[in-house]
This record gives structure tokens, sequence and C-alpha cells, in this order.
């Protein structure tokens, strides 16, 4: 079989891309090895938000019975929520298969891995066949990393998808990482009542955004009675005696029911043979990719597995722009504009555009002005006052907005738009910001007063 365009993998990008190519009349296969959907619908962002949102109301009741306004337990069972949770993700898979056999895709279970920089070889079950194409786009995602003594062995010490499988809650959890996954995967199982102490090897929580959100988030963190340690390597987390041990560098060790390792990704490109294509790989086996997101003349590689943005989203902006520039719709580079980006829980982090120590990087002198959530009726109202909205401007204008709290990954698209335009002062009052909203700590942290980052 030849086919105009053929996408391997079938996470957010290689969906999207599968999609929007044969809706758009090109001939389209679909390579995946394994559950259609990838990492984000079946181990990542979208069984993690159902948690989330299953066990939402524990931390607001605990807000309520600290200020003396209810009182009560709730009680979670897991089991029940892992069975919702797989019903969700297979009714889900079933119905983006069903959409793509109904635009005439056609998906081909199996491993890819190129023959020739127009042919790539699947082996299935049954056998290999060799397919051709005119363009392919590579979606193939990332997959948890496992550096040497920390790997997972599903016993004691788990990775995400380990976690996502329990149907008991630990009474202990350790948590390397303080990324997304740690923080929210954290979260989760401290409302089913796990005592959690969370590592990070980085000198703060939320190592990717600006100190003053790790700091935040530390203190809110200690008042639920987490236990923080930051600034220590890790040298070996194992399982001993039906305990997951984790030992420092330093030497001293910490024990827990139950290690949950969260710290980073790795590019799922090995069995993809990109040599043979002619694709250059670095580091662990990100991809390389020109301003055309082109690996080869012919192939692009998109969404995690390029090392640009692990995104969800970033790999379905990055779809669409490929499909259309294989079909010669677009010429121009690719152009992300300010990337999205959230951590979900009751304690979220929400930021656009790059960071202050980017823009400091790149030669710029950064002003910062900040909205304190305490100020905000919403914020109040909740009884979550905890965290900030924080604009970063150069030169009379936004080039970055970040925010801690519970409810602020709400702020994200206002502040996307926001960053994307690249507001000055005088922009604030064009529009009309409506009382009483979480959006207004948005709209004072544009009218407040500026510091030098």
């Amino acid at each position: 079989m030849k086919y105009d365009l053929i996408i391997v993998g079938s996470g957010p990008g290689g969906l999207k891309a599968a999609t929007r190519a044969a809706s758009s009349g090109l001939k389209t296969a679909l390579i995946e090895k394994a559950d259609i959907g990838g990492t984000c619908l079946n181990w990542g962002c979208i069984p993690t938000k159902m948690y989330l949102g299953a066990t939402a109301a524990n931390p607001l009741l605990h807000t309520q019975i600290k200020a003396k306004s209810a009182s009560g337990s709730i009680d979670f069972n897991l089991p029940n929520i892992v069975q919702k949770k797989d019903r969700f993700i297979k009714g889900t898979r079933s119905a983006a298969e069903k959409q793509l056999v109904s635009l005439g895709v056609d998906i081909i279970k199996g491993v890819g891995a190129f023959s020739s920089p127009k042919a790539i070889t699947v082996t299935t079950d049954d056998g290999t066949t060799e397919v051709t194409f005119e363009k392919l786009i590579i979606a193939t995602g990332s997959m948890p990393a496992a550096f040497p003594g920390l790997e997972p062995d599903g016993d004691c010490v788990l990775n995400s998808t380990h976690a996502l499988m329990l149907t008991e809650a630990p009474e202990s959890m350790i948590v390397v990482g303080a990324g997304a996954i740690g923080l929210e995967m954290g979260d989760f199982f401290s409302r089913l009542g796990a005592k959690i102490t969370i590592v990070e090897a980085l000198p703060n929580l939320v190592p990717t955004e600006d100190p003053d959100v790790g700091d935040a988030f530390r203190k809110i963190l200690k008042r639920e009675k987490w236990g923080v340690r930051t600034g220590e390597k890790v040298q070996s987390v194992k399982t001993v005696d039906g305990k997951a041990v984790l030992t420092f560098e330093s030497g001293e060790t910490l024990t827990a029911d139950k290690a949950l390792m969260a710290a980073g990704r790795q590019p799922a490109s090995k069995e993809l043979n990109a040599d043979a294509a002619g694709i250059e790989c670095v580091g662990a086996g990100w991809i390389t990719t020109n301003d055309y997101l082109l690996a080869a003349e012919n192939i692009y590689a998109i969404g995690d597995v390029n090392g640009r943005t692990l995104l969800a989203h970033a790999a379905d902006h990055q779809a669409c722009y490929a499909v259309d520039h294989a079909a010669g719709k677009i010429t121009a580079a690719y152009d992300s504009g300010p990337m999205p980006a959230c951590f979900y829980g009751h304690t979220e982090v929400m930021r656009v555009g790059p960071n202050t120590a980017d823009l400091q990087k790149a030669g710029h002198k950064v002003e910062t002005s900040t909205a304190m959530l305490v100020a905000n009726p919403i914020a109040q109202s909740y009884g979550t006052t905890q965290g900030f909205v924080k604009v970063l401007w150069v030169d009379n204008k936004v080039h970055g907005i970040v925010a801690i709290g519970h409810g602020v990954s709400h702020l994200v698209t206002a502040a996307a738009i926001i960053v994307k335009q690249q507001w000055a002062p005088e922009d604030v009052h064009s529009i009309i910001w409506a009382h009483p909203t979480l959006d207004e700590a948005l709209e004072m942290a544009l009218v407040a007063p500026r510091n030098p980052a």
C-alpha cells in the first residue's frame, strides 16, 4: 500500500494529524503499536484529571473544616474510581477509532520501523508488512524516564502508569520529582489519606517556574502536612521487605509503602530505526527538527518526541501545522506563539509564555507586577486565598503571565490571548472584567505597581 500521508503514533498529535489529513482528502494511514489515544488518554492527562475530579470535594471540605464552617469526612471508593476511569477511556478510544474509520483512515496495529526514507515496515502479531508514503509524521510521544538505580519495579517502586492501576491507597508515599506528574499524583493520593513526602533534586518545587512559585507551593504543602525535600539528589529507590526505600546521595534513607518515580520523560523513538530515513536524534533519542518541524525532507516529527514542548496541546498544534504544510496549504515556518501550561489539583500552576529566567537569558530587562489571591473575592469565598497572579513585562508590553493557587488554570486562555497580543497597560480596560470572578486577580496583576525582576 502507498499513502499520501502516514502518521506513526495515535496520541493527541497523531489523532489530530490523521483526522485533519483525511478530512483534507489525503490518503491516510495511522500506525499504532498499543492503544489509540497514546499516553495522554490512556495513562496521562485524562486519567489523572478524572482522579482529581472524583476527589475534588475532599480538599474543599478540609478548607471549610479549618474555617469551622463545616464538619465531617468523605470516604472514597478507589476501585470504583478506577473502574469509572477505565470505562471512560475505553469508550473514548472506541469513539476515536470509529471517527478515524469513518473518515477513511487505515489503522495499522503494530510497531513501525523505517526501512528507507519512503517506506516503513510494520511488525504485527501476524508478521511484517511494508507500506510506502509520500509524507510521514512521527508522533510517537514519550514515556517515563528510568534512571540508573531509580527504575520502577511495579512492586513498591512505581511509575505513573503503575500508580494509576492501584486499587488500594497506600498509607504513605514518596514522590520523586516535583513537576506536574509528581504534584498531581501526590495530591490525589493525599486526598485518599496517604502521607506524602515529595523529593526534588533541584532547589525549588515546580523547577520550571520562577522561584517564588516554588516557594508558595512549599508553604501550601507544608500546611497540608506534606514532607518536602528539595535540593537533594537521590542515589536509589528500591523495594526492600515490602516497602519502598529511598536513599539519598548523603546516605540518609526514607521509607514508605510506595514510591512514585515522576522525574522526567524520555522520547519514544528507539523502535523507529530513524537512521534508515536519514533522521538525526540527540540525547536520549529526541528527534531533531528544522523550522518546519521536518526531521527529513518528507518526514515531520511532532509533539513530545521532538523535545520542543512536552504538552498534549503542543502536539495538537504542531499536528495541524504539519498536515497543512505537507498538503502545501502553508509555506511559512512553524510558530507556536506563547505556550500555555498548567499543573492541576487543589493548588494549580498556570503559565503562558517564557518565565523570568528565559526572558533575562534572551537579554530582556524584566519588570513584574503581582496581585495576591487573598484580595480576590472568589478566592476568599472558597477559603483558598494562598497564591498570586504575576505579569512579566518587557518594554511596557506583557511577555508572560504566571499564577499559583486554587482554580488558576481557568485563567489560562485569557492569559494566552493577553500574552499573544502583548498587551500594554492601556489595553487592560479595553474589556469589561466580570465581578466577582477569579479573572479579576488577573486584571489586578496587570494594573499593579511594577518592580524589577
